[in-house]
């Protein structure tokens, strides 16, 4: 039975603090299974998914086997899916994925292990996913299920409109499923149209199923799965009614859960400042009314009665909740010298702020807070952009061949050779001939990765130029876990904490702008996040951190719900025109980033949408009606650090 807070689940979810509480959970129950059966002398058959979403469990798989002497002796494993046209050479592949993040380093024997093919005749597909099917069912069925959630809500490649009753089977992959993989690929010309997968029936017939899902981007398909009529346009709705199924969620990916999106329809809330805000901006919203037109009728009427009762009449809370978030406005993101900062979200004092934004990404900075750059920049403020990784994984080959193209171009109109010997231009040629031979292949050479890393930087001096920042404020760290990885297989070591915390250190920074904390902890801002914490943890005891504001933006094509946001910039429309003309210097990334109900738009109209939409909805509320507006929300130091 589901609990109060829970009645609207219709699959049981439990919230973990973050992925890893979750995956030593998952793990913990393998493992007993693995035991509990080879002691009585029985195989465990496992059904396995790749992606970033069960790595933590793998890892804790494997530190078992080596520090607790788990044994995969009698353990049959069956993968969910892999891309049609990959053979197990491919570093993409399933295969690949599967013996490097597990089965490689534990002791099950290669026979034990299944995964589609993914380069079986096409005329040969149809009879070798019944043979899969088939020794699914030799081996005794599948004892456990993993699985992770798709941004479409697909499970293993089972994409929108899949039936309950499929099998194994040929499936085209989704347009959305397609680009999220496009990096991984190095464009998403390179990602394949076609996967092998398990059906829906397949997985329905699992003795168990466990469903992980971490951040933010996977909240909004989690709920519609969990708490929605199962239909077969959300593919991981259809576990609804499985014996046995449970859903192993972050704290990111649960924020769209009734109980936790909106507690006062479930039960009993502890009203505090943040919750009592959350409260009457949603009821503002939902009656469509300004907060200060907000009557003791429409609590009631939308089951916010209990507020008036415990907290104070709907006159006084509504006062409350405008001056709250009237508040969070500010044109001084860096704080106003010689002002009353009483109502202000940043101190006027010490001025000029040395202010530091880590942006994971060249174009991070500029598309999720340029304004709020610029303005800093304009008042005074001694701005450092510091960008933690190159980005090069996200430049496509074609952009690359470009620049090289005319690089090799170049030497031959102007014949300016640097030496006899060795010219920039044969240089090109060299490296020309050297991407073209391994297109579409992920394992790039470091020479490639370098041009890549090259073009970012100057998209990220040119769109810093257009804010007047100067070029000495812009700091490359290059950290090495991105440089050495993939997507989805990023292995951060001291070394990169290291580095930022001697950037710290060197700026000793009264604000720091950063992201990542909602993001899947195995993505780039994930990660770059959690070494941020790291690093913060090892100066905490520094002078200078005592005196350090931490504001968090959300990320590309995200904005803070207006209930948490504690720092609001209005961008006039000049300054939104500013931030418009430094995005569009990211030339490297046009048309990367997935979304889809913003398929056909470029990142930066999806960006300038974004700000304009945050205005409305402070217009919406009652507040003073802006062009746009740029949000940030205030992280206590403590508060970061404990979770």
């Amino acid at each position: 039975m589901s609990t109060e807070a829970e009645q609207f689940e219709r699959i049981s979810t439990k919230i973990f603090q973050d992925s890893n509480a979750a995956a030593t959970v998952v793990a913990e129950e393998i493992a007993d299974l693995i035991k509990s059966r080879s002691k009585d002398g029985k195989t465990t058959v496992l059904g396995l998914a790749t992606g970033s979403t069960p790595l933590p469990v793998y890892r804790e798989l494997i530190r078992k086997h080596r520090e607790e002497n788990l044994s995969f002796r009698n353990v049959i494993t069956f993968n969910l899916d892999e891309y049609y046209g990959l053979n197990t050479d491919h570093p993409e592949s399933y295969y690949q994925f599967m013996w490097q993040r597990l089965l490689g380093h534990v002791d099950i024997p290669e026979d034990q292990v299944h995964l589609p093919s993914g380069t079986t005749e096409r005329s040969k597909v149809y009879a070798n996913c019944a043979e899969y099917e088939q020794a699914i069912e030799e081996a005794g069925g599948l004892d456990y299920q993993i699985l992770g959630i798709g941004r479409t809500g697909h499970i293993g490649f089972n994409e929108p409109g899949s039936t309950r009753d499929s099998k194994t089977r040929l499936v085209t992959l989704d347009a959305l499923t397609r680009r999220d993989a496009a990096r991984d690929f190095l464009g998403e010309a390179n990602v394949p149209r076609y996967a092998i997968t398990m059906g829906v029936d397949t997985i329905l017939k699992a003795k168990r199923v466990v469903l992980m899902a971490w951040g933010q981007a996977k909240a909004g398909v989690v709920q519609q799965a969990v708490e929605e009529e199962p239909n077969e346009n959300l593919p991981a709705g259809l576990l609804q009614g499985h014996p046995d199924v449970r859903f192993f969620i972050d704290e990111s990916a649960s924020v769209s859960l009734t109980r936790i999106r909106n507690p006062w329809l479930v039960g009993p809330v502890e009203w505090t400042d943040r919750s009592i805000r959350k409260a009457v901006i949603w009821l503002s919203n939902k009656a469509n009314k300004p907060i200060l037109k907000l009557q003791d009728s429409d609590y009631n009427e939308f089951g916010l009665g209990e507020i008036l009762t415990d907290v104070a009449p709907a006159y006084d809370i509504n006062i409350r909740v405008f001056n709250q978030t009237q508040h969070t406005i500010t044109g001084w993101p860096g704080g106003k010298p010689d002002a009353d900062d009483t109502s202000r979200p940043e101190r006027a004092t010490p001025f000029p702020k040395r202010v530091l934004v880590l942006a994971p990404e060249p174009d991070e900075d500029i598309l999720c807070m340029g304004g709020t750059i610029h303005r800093l920049n304009n008042q005074g403020s001694e701005i450092t952009l510091a960008y933690l990784t190159s980005g090069n994984l996200a430049v496509p080959d074609t952009m690359a061949r470009q620049v090289l193209s005319l690089m090799s171009e170049m030497e031959k109109e102007l014949d300016q050779n640097l030496a006899e010997d060795f010219s920039l231009g044969k240089l090109a040629s060299v490296l020309l001939e050297e991407l073209q031979s391994t297109e579409g292949d992920t394992a790039e050479s470091s020479h490639i990765r370098q041009v890549k890393s090259l073009i970012r930087r100057n998209e990220a001096r040119d769109a810093s130029a257009l804010l007047k920042i100067d070029p000495s404020s812009l700091k490359f760290l290059d950290l090495p876990f991105y440089e050495t990885g993939r997507y989805r297989a990023f292995n951060p070591s001291e070394k990169d904490q290291q580095d930022l915390v001697e950037l710290l250190q060197a700026v000793k920074p009264h604000q720091i702008y950063f992201t990542g904390g909602l993001a899947d902890p195995g993505s780039v801002a994930g990660v770059c996040f959690t070494l941020l914490k790291q690093a913060l943890a090892t100066t905490a005891s520094e002078a200078w951190v005592d005196e350090t504001y931490l504001w968090s933006y959300r990320g590309l094509a995200q904005e803070w719900p207006l209930f948490e946001i504690d720092m609001a910039v209005p961008l006039s429309p000049d300054e939104l025109n500013h931030k418009t003309e430094a995005s569009f210097q990211y030339r490297s990334q046009r048309r990367q980033f997935p979304l889809r109900d913003s398929a056909h738009k470029e990142i930066w109209q999806q960006t300038d949408e974004l700000n304009r939409n945050t205005a409305a909805a402070y217009d919406d509320v009652g507040m003073a009606e802006y062009e746009a507006i740029e949000a940030f929300k205030r992280i206590q130091l403590s508060e970061l650090l404990e979770g």
